[in-house]
């Protein structure tokens, strides 16, 4: 793919999200995803913790999640992750875990 591809893919990826919110020094990352029946009902923070999917998206619009952006499906935010160009750290790639 040329470089003119990948950055019309970031830019349309950005454009789907609602809000981008900057990461705080101390953010963590997510690590691992709570699912309930296949539907991600949390996250897997890089400090262990788990949170919901409410509180993630509340902690990264405060900054306290690096790496993602807030997107919304009806009347639902979620999390999606920010083009980096890499696959390995996109939250559909992450590992399942139990809340």
């Amino acid at each position: 793919m040329d470089v003119n591809k990948k950055d019309l893919g970031a830019q349309l990826a950005y454009a789907a999200l609602d809000d981008v919110p900057t990461p705080k020094s101390d953010a963590k990352e997510i690590v691992g995803l709570v699912k309930n029946s296949g539907r991600i009902t949390g996250y897997q923070l890089s400090d262990g913790s788990t949170v919901s999917k409410e509180e993630g998206v509340a902690m990264a619009k405060a900054g306290d999640i690096q790496g993602v952006g807030v997107a919304h499906r009806k009347d639902s935010e979620y999390l999606k992750s920010l083009p980096d160009g890499t696959e390995n750290n996109n939250l559909g790639n992450l590992p399942s875990v139990s809340g």
